[in-house]
């Protein structure tokens, strides 16, 4: 049972890692205002919200399978506060700060009609700054971490965001998008 746990921890922090870069990706694609191959608007929304989604459950079941592996030797206070846990505390100190940085933007997400649009947002922004302190804590903390399968995963995710970004940063973006009104002088 001992081994099934530690498996089922590491093999969900992976795919929870995809599933948060798919995110993103989406995330960038959809903010571009430039249409998708085959997904409208409100697919591609979709699509973003359910990678988000899957992600964040399979973040519970990494924390609960590892907090209940005996090998892992967690504690609940090293998923709540960072840099605190014995075994490579800067390494699953990051991966405490991605949680808590999602735990911050699920629940803004979840009250968002309550918070407003602008909380969403500054919220939302957050996620640029989780994607890559998890990515850190997967490179560095899993005992898959130096195989060369999980480096090219890694380097598969690192690419898919950076050409994100770099399609979304493109001179062909320029009025796409956002709308922007001039003020009116009076």
């Amino acid at each position: 049972m001992n081994t099934a746990l530690w498996a089922l921890g590491r093999g969900t922090g992976l795919v929870a890692l995809v599933m948060f870069t798919i995110s993103l990706v989406i995330g960038i694609a959809a903010r571009s205002g430039r249409p998708l191959p085959g997904l409208g608007r409100f697919g591609l929304s979709d699509l973003h919200r359910s990678a988000a989604l899957t992600g964040t459950g399979l973040v519970v079941v990494h924390l609960s399978s590892l907090l209940a592996d005996p090998y892992a030797q967690l504690k609940l206070v090293d998923f709540v506060v960072p840099f605190l846990a014995t075994y490579r505390p800067i390494w699953l100190g990051l991966g405490t700060l991605a949680v808590d940085t999602l735990v911050v933007v699920t629940v803004v997400s979840l009250l968002r009609q309550r918070l407003g649009p602008r909380t969403f947002r500054v919220a939302h922004w957050a996620t640029y700054a989780l994607w890559p302190v998890a990515l850190l804590h997967s490179l560095e903390s899993g005992t898959d971490a130096g195989t060369v399968w999980f480096r090219g995963l890694a380097v598969a995710c690192v690419v898919a965001v950076v050409t994100a970004v770099g399609w979304r940063l493109a001179p062909s973006y320029a009025g796409r998008g956002w709308t922007r009104h001039p003020r009116r002088t009076a």
